[in-house]
């Protein structure tokens, strides 16, 4: 549950810099199949939250584009 917390205060530079990382794990020749399986689902997640906060700026700049005031979408 911590690891969750944690991942949610992330900035999407942050969570970019993460996924980096996991990717450079899953490219080490050396990696068992179970530590593997594990930075590919850290991974995913990782990119579910990147896209989960792009996806809401997207929509606050279309809210601002369409009737251009400056209110949040939500």
């Amino acid at each position: 549950m911590a690891a969750k917390k944690e991942k949610k205060s992330l900035t999407v530079e942050e969570a970019f810099c993460k996924i980096e990382e996991k990717i450079e794990a899953l490219e080490k020749e050396d990696i068992s199949l179970d530590d593997s399986f594990k930075e590919y689902q850290e991974g995913m997640m990782l990119l579910k939250q990147c896209h989960e906060m792009i996806e809401s700026v997207e929509k606050k700049v279309q809210k601002i584009a369409t009737d251009g005031s400056l209110e949040d979408f939500e």
